[in-house]
């Protein structure tokens, strides 16, 4: 369902994800105060803005208020993430994320009302960490303390090999993994048969413990 949202604060974080966000069909608001941040979003959001996210009359003006959503993405200026994010919540934005650079920066988000708090170099460095040395780990999502979704390429030592004959048919096999899905191409197959065959060029999602995962040969 198509969203209208404002991302507050153009970096890295900030650009990519309003350019991703517009590309999922939303319309996307992006605001920051440097020019040449603006202007490079021209094209890749809906409405470019160059502006101060801290200032309640020139978001008024924006029309922020109507927005279904927010994001502020502000990154180590923790004083204008509070007030943008103060700003949002009266002038009554439903859905606010904020972006936090620290736990203690975190928890005053959390404190006057931001919905979700992300922390994105604290998130990648736990992705990092897991595929750093398993070439073949494209991703990884912690769901509880050593235990995680992966996405992996099929390494070649598995290639033309049926699930059940890898062991990965049942979570008390070899590698006591599940397999979720098998991405092919375009092509994403849930909860696969025992006797599919694994090819070049698939990707495998698994659930199961850390220690697990790096069983698995590359």
């Amino acid at each position: 369902m198509k969203k209208q949202v404002v991302v507050i604060g153009l970096g890295r974080f900030g650009s990519n994800l309003a350019k991703s966000l517009y590309n999922l069909g939303h319309d996307v608001l992006a605001v920051d105060t440097d020019e040449d941040r603006v202007q490079g979003m021209m094209g890749h959001v809906t409405y470019p803005v160059n502006a101060n996210g801290t200032n309640e009359a020139a978001l008024k003006e924006l029309g922020v208020q109507d927005y279904d959503s927010a994001v502020v993405a502000v990154g180590s200026d923790i004083v204008a993430s509070v007030m943008a994010c103060v700003l949002l919540k009266t002038m009554g934005v439903r859905y606010i994320v904020a972006r936090a650079h620290d736990e203690l920066h975190g928890n005053t988000l959390e404190r006057i009302g931001v919905d979700k708090v992300i922390y994105p170099e604290s998130e990648m460095g736990v992705r990092l960490a897991h595929n750093l040395f398993n070439p073949n780990l494209q991703e990884y999502l912690e769901l509880a303390p050593n235990f995680g979704l992966s996405r992996m390429k099929v390494p070649e030592s598995l290639v033309n090999k049926s699930l059940k004959e890898l062991g990965f048919s049942n979570p008390r096999d070899k590698y006591g993994l599940t397999v979720l899905a098998i991405k092919r191409g375009k092509d994403i197959t849930l909860n696969p048969d025992n006797d599919d065959r694994l090819r070049v060029g698939d990707m495998l999602i698994l659930a199961g413990r850390d220690d697990l995962i790096e069983r698995i040969p590359s």
